[in-house]
């Protein structure tokens, strides 16, 4: 690889310096063969009749060792030849055999690697070496997947003799297994890919570890990856698999497996028994294979009849999975707009105040996301897949802040002037904003999702949540928890809703309202800033983040009702799944054109939202 080659602080190549040191071995060899021109004659006659007395004492040996691997180097070509003559699907089948007939583990490991982890141990190897390693993994499955995600990802290196490297994306490298960087770049430094061999290899040799695993989860991956590559199975692999599973879901799906196999290589009895399985799957690749055989001409009469009924019922299943996804993810939306959208309720009904710099609050909770994310990096590294877990406070805590330092400055001076509070708070976003630009730039930032948020729960061959969705949705309906016992249950909820219902009213019993529209403005500010930490983990993150959401958010408070929590709920949950479900048949630009339509229209028949306004507003 190119961007490999240059050493990153001396700019020197490996290659040159490799260049270098071979030129410095052969100047001491020119210099002894000069020293030798000063022996005697006598001497180097003396030297070469030596070697030669040793030559013939050990010429007899010699040849019969050597007619002994001429015999054995004539066997392996021999076997070598009928190898290549094979079909492919017999090499594949010893790959497959070796899933469920015991062999010896390799007994031949690197000498340099030998007491390593296996993942050095493999960079240590040699090709067979490396392939006998894959067909018996040494080390934990773990440490298997990390050795693949290595390989795909560019990062496994070979160097110094067989010493293992990680190279990251930014040209760090570092050592392993200690993953220390080091300036110490090796002459040899070589990545480590993998052949067509390889990967067959590699391929099984993960169906077989995972499928000994004593995880159930692990197992149902070892069905998967067979799966993938069902033409080259055996079935036997399957028949032993299932004969000593004991988890129901890992059952079923060998058997669903088994059922492919048996419709594609049975006969006719075979393949509707197989179907009569397989109808009950829910597998985008068993709906291929069945409209597959149902493209062909000659299909018997009787399967195909049976093929019809099961493709519709796979079909079915399929669709439901697919409408479950979409209403999942219009489920995520909804909560992060429920999110954005509670703070907005909560200012816009106590103060009457539109504030246009809610969508910037939002980006500056996300930003700080970004810092402690860059904290914990640089100081806490060892805790850095915790960073979210800070992050939440701090995001609502300099939300807070800076809503209320917004409101004691900018708003208070213009209660009652609803045109100049929403050009004032304009203005104070576009500050924002620019803000923004001059401390981070211009670009979007980058907010790395933390290792127990991502991946995805697989719930079916179709459908597949992602964790970092469901957190929100969790997250967003413990918020929501949170604030209805804070407005319903404590003594600063009951002195909003007073002040919400009532100013002068609740000044006269002693209730100091502009504290209490600055603490408030606080909240919603604060609640903003979470919305954005959300948004951080499924977005991206940058100084235009708060103009994406903010006309959705004011659709969210106007639909629902100002200054009502549960209109917002509910509103959220039913603009933002009808905003996922028009994106798919019509488009994401003309949902929006139809939602914005249908949202005019509603607020014609019904312009108090969802739930009736109370308060000073109404009088």
């Amino acid at each position: 690889m190119q961007r490999h080659t240059l050493h990153p602080t001396t700019g020197a190549t490996p290659y040159r310096r490799a260049s270098i040191h071979n030129t410095s071995i052969n100047e001491k060899i020119s210099q002894s063969s000069v020293f030798t021109q000063w022996l005697p004659r006598q001497l180097l006659w003396l030297v070469i009749l030596s070697t030669v007395t040793v030559a013939h004492a050990h010429e007899s040996q010699t040849e019969h060792t050597h007619s002994s691997e001429m015999a054995n180097q004539a066997n392996t070509v021999a076997v070598t030849a009928s190898a290549l003559n094979t079909p492919s699907d017999t090499l594949q089948t010893q790959h497959e055999q070796s899933l469920i007939t015991p062999e010896s583990a390799p007994t031949s490991l690197p000498s340099t690697a030998a007491s390593g982890d296996a993942i050095e141990q493999f960079v240590a190897g040699d090709f067979g070496q490396r392939q006998a390693m894959l067909s018996h993994w040494p080390g934990s499955v773990e440490s298997l997947d990390n050795l693949v995600a290595f390989i795909e990802n560019d990062e496994l290196y070979q160097g110094n003799g067989g010493k293992t490297y990680l190279l990251n994306a930014d040209d760090q490298l570092f050592t392993y297994p200690d993953k220390k960087e080091t300036a110490d770049w090796p002459s040899d430094l070589a990545p480590i890919t993998l052949t067509n061999a390889l990967r067959s290899a590699l391929i099984f040799g993960r169906a077989k570890v995972k499928l000994e695993s004593d995880k159930p989860a692990q197992r149902l991956q070892a069905v998967a990856i067979l799966a993938d590559n069902i033409d080259q199975v055996d079935p036997a692999i399957i028949t032993a698999a299932a004969a000593t599973e004991d988890n129901a879901k890992v059952k079923k799906a060998l058997a669903a497996l088994q059922a492919r196999i048996n419709f594609k290589n049975g006969d006719l009895p075979m393949q509707i028994a197989a179907l009569s399985v397989l109808a009950d799957s829910d597998s985008p690749q068993v709906l291929v294979d069945m409209q597959s055989a149902l493209a062909n001409d000659n299909v018997n009469p009787t399967l195909e009849a049976a093929l019809i009924d099961a493709r519709d019922s796979v079909a079915r299943r399929i669709q439901i999975s697919t409408w479950t996804g979409h209403i999942f993810t219009g489920m995520s939306t909804a909560s992060i707009l429920l999110l954005a959208a509670l703070g907005l309720a909560i200012t816009f009904g106590l103060l009457g105040v539109i504030n246009m710099a809610h969508g910037e609050l939002i980006m500056i909770g996300a930003y700080t996301t970004y810092m402690v994310q860059n904290l914990f990096q640089a100081y806490m590294p060892d805790m850095a897949g915790w960073y979210l877990l800070a992050a939440i406070p701090a995001a609502f805590m300099v939300s807070a802040i800076i809503g209320m330092v917004i409101e004691r400055i900018v708003i208070r001076p213009l209660y009652g002037r609803e045109l100049e509070t929403l050009l004032a708070t304009f203005g104070v976003s576009l500050i924002l904003m620019q803000l923004v630009r001059m401390i981070f730039g211009a670009q979007n930032v980058e907010v790395s999702n933390v290792a127990w948020l991502s991946g995805a729960y697989q719930v079916s061959s179709s459908l597949v949540l992602p964790y970092n969705r469901i957190a929100i949705i969790v997250f967003t309906i413990i918020i929501v928890a949170l604030l209805v016992y804070l407005l319903n249950k404590t003594r600063f909820g009951l002195f909003i809703r007073a002040v919400t219902q009532n100013r002068q009213m609740a000044r006269a019993v002693g209730i100091r309202s502009a504290r209490i529209d600055m603490m408030a403005f606080g909240l919603g500010s604060g609640l903003a800033g979470m919305a954005g930490c959300a948004l951080a983990q499924v977005g991206n993150v940058g100084p235009d983040l708060g103009q994406t959401y903010i006309i959705d958010t004011f659709l969210v408070v106007v639909v629902g009702g100002v200054g009502q929590v549960w209109g917002a709920v509910l509103a959220a949950l039913g603009l933002g799944i009808s905003g996922t479900v028009l994106e798919i048949g019509i488009g994401a630009v003309l949902a929006k054109i139809v939602l914005l339509v249908l949202v005019i229209l509603f607020i014609q028949k019904r312009p108090q939202g969802l739930f009736a306004l109370k308060g000073r507003f109404v009088e």
